[in-house]
């Protein structure tokens, strides 16, 4: 009796095998076009018909609109003083609770509260989640 069970199960597992195999999805390699030389160059990075002025004086790419061009590259004086602080590396909040409190600047006072706020609440909810 184990037997029979043993082999229909073994007979539905194969079934169940032959079926995914059956629906799986293949697609057909593309015909080659003619007078193509084949190897794939369809793959192949195309060359750029940019040149070097337009590279150099416009954001290639930026314009997400359908009509319109890319944006120019202006003059490093026509951009806004905060645009390039954003890439600045700030401390982290070991490195803050280090410092004087009386001492830091607005800046990293805020930082220093926000980051100490958000360590509160994960060590707090961790605390939660053990009980």
């Amino acid at each position: 009796m184990a037997m029979n069970r043993a082999r229909s199960i073994r007979y539905i597992l194969t079934v169940k095998e032959a079926v995914k195999v059956a629906h799986q999805r293949t697609y057909a390699a593309g015909k080659a076009k003619k007078g193509s030389k084949g190897g794939g160059s369809a793959d192949s990075p195309k060359a750029s018909t940019l040149s070097k002025e337009v590279k150099a004086s416009t954001v290639v790419g930026a314009n997400i609109l359908k009509e319109g061009t890319d944006p120019k590259i202006l003059p490093d004086s026509e951009y806004p003083d905060w645009l390039w602080h954003l890439l600045d590396k700030r401390p982290a909040l070991s490195e803050l609770r280090r410092k004087n409190i009386e001492t830091l600047s607005y800046e990293d006072l805020k930082r220093f509260v926000k980051l100490d706020n958000r360590a509160r609440i994960k060590e707090s909810n961790s605390l939660k989640a053990k009980n």
